[in-house]
């Protein structure tokens, strides 16, 4: 089966931008575009970057069909040229990006696009859709995933997603995020995410007993016989039952899941029933509408779990299921040389930072925690020095003096001029890389409440960039 061309999945301006850069004769003049986004969701103190081998795929494979053109032409507007530039399209732009999986923070450059202007316009859209998804779903997965404390979390949100490439997709970010696997069996298809699953009560219910439909089940599935005990009495019937199948089939894999009630409650007498059965080492599986607050409950409570089915808060992002991430147009190159560019807003948050730039994140040597990131223009030397100062842009009066530090550009080149120069890792590394780089964030900053303000500091070279821009502007407005 051809695989769907996704050229046109775009906004329509998009097409018209192009339009209008062609005609006027700047559709080949060289622009920068940052994404980047303003606040982390849930007031969390950090965001995980996700979606990065997506947004390669895409970039791989644009290309407007014959059926593309014809749309195009029928709607009006867009002249013959124009679409035969369409026809001929090819991506030649150049793209650094954090590598998925990196923590990252409001108003950094995750993305950048160097490029003939219409190209580096037009793929806006495909870049945000595909990043902000699966970065807010990563997030989301390890904010469950530090609330579980060790324990597994399972993304079990197959049903509740937003559509078919929500789930998949979705899917395999949780797993950046720190999932263990996930009830999508098309994502260990397609990313090697492995999938995961126990019964449905309806399995239970077309026998002529529960203990009939656990003495079946395991005596199908041995080695991962998990029992969903709550289709009928959790304490009264199911764990009994349940009980009764593993001391006769004796199977190696043994577990109970329980999907409603009272978690705190029902868990301390399943562990202790289990436990005076023998079954010390028979597993419990919590599932029904989860999310990091009522893990960290009933955890908090004394649960006895050992490990979380979560659904529809992770798979949606429930709590906060926008992920505001934004491209901007940072510079544009006139004869060689980068004329910065930046957007001046009455909400402060709105105004962007002007020019080509990287991140640097500075590291404690002694601790390889996480001490700052300053943003700089490209061309910048990285920070350096025994008494290195930066402030937070958000409260300009907070400063803080760093010495005893390595820093680290955290972006990567993925594209030069079109040709891919940098190697996808495997999901697996992927997951591992995450889980390595928030082990460097400071405690305060995995609070879920009022976590710690971590430093974004800018560049002395571009700090004064951007205050010239916009004195330049403002002036030219008066």
């Amino acid at each position: 089966m051809e695989k769907e061309n996704l050229t046109i999945l775009t906004d329509f301006y998009e097409l018209s931008m192009a339009n209008g850069y062609f005609e006027t004769g700047i559709s080949d003049n060289i622009a920068y575009f940052d994404l980047f986004f303003r606040r982390i969701p849930d007031n969390g103190g950090f965001a995980i970057m996700a979606g990065l081998e997506q947004v390669v795929q895409y970039l791989q494979s644009l290309h407007f069909d014959e059926e593309d053109l014809s749309l195009l032409r029928a709607k009006g507007g867009f002249s013959e040229s124009f679409l035969d530039y369409l026809r001929n399209f090819e991506f030649t732009c150049d793209v650094w990006a954090m590598p998925e999986g990196t923590p990252m923070f409001p108003g950094e450059p995750i993305l950048t696009v160097r490029g003939p202007l219409a190209q580096a316009q037009f793929v806006e859209t495909m870049l945000l859709l595909l990043i902000n998804h699966q970065s807010l779903i990563a997030t989301k997965a390890n904010r469950i995933v530090r609330a579980a404390d060790g324990r597994g979390v399972m993304e079990f949100g197959t049903r509740r997603a937003h559509g078919a490439s929500a789930a998949v997709l979705g899917a395999r970010a949780a797993y950046i995020g720190g999932c263990i696997g996930t009830a999508c069996t098309l994502s260990e298809k397609n990313f090697g995410v492995k999938s995961l699953g126990t019964m449905a009560h309806s399995w239970v219910q077309v026998f002529s007993s529960e203990y009939e439909a656990f003495f079946q089940y395991a005596k199908l599935y041995p080695d991962n016989c998990t029992l969903l005990v709550d289709t009928y009495n959790v304490l009264k019937s199911g764990i009994p039952n349940a009980i009764r199948v593993f001391k006769e089939l004796k199977p190696s894999g043994m577990g109970i899941r329980i999907d409603s009630g009272d978690i705190t409650y029902l868990t301390k007498r399943a562990r202790q029933m289990l436990d005076d059965a023998g079954l010390e080492d028979c597993k419990i599986v919590i599932s029904n509408s989860l999310d990091e607050w009522l893990i960290r409950d009933v955890l908090l409570q004394g649960a006895k779990i050992d490990s979380f089915g979560v659904g529809e808060r992770l798979i949606t992002s429930k709590s906060e299921p926008v992920f505001g991430g934004v491209y901007k147009l940072t510079g544009v190159e006139k004869d060689g040389v980068i004329i910065p560019k930046m957007k001046i807003s009455e909400n402060v948050e709105k105004i962007t930072n002007p020019g080509f730039k990287t991140v640097y994140r500075l590291f404690d040597r002694n601790t390889n925690r996480v001490m700052a990131d300053v943003i700089t223009l490209a061309h910048e030397p990285a920070p350096a020095g025994e008494d290195y100062i930066i402030f937070d842009p958000a409260h300009t009066w907070k400063r803080k003096k760093l010495s005893n530090f390595n820093a680290v550009n955290i972006r990567k080149q993925i594209f030069n001029k079109g040709h891919l120069v940098y190697e996808l890792p495997k999901i697996d590394q992927i997951r591992d890389y995450c889980r390595a780089q928030v082990s460097t964030l400071w405690e305060e900053l995995l609070r879920f409440e009022n976590p710690q303000s971590y430093y974004v500091d800018l560049s002395d070279e571009l700090w004064t960039l951007r205050t010239n821009l916009m004195k330049t502007y403002n002036a030219e407005e008066i």
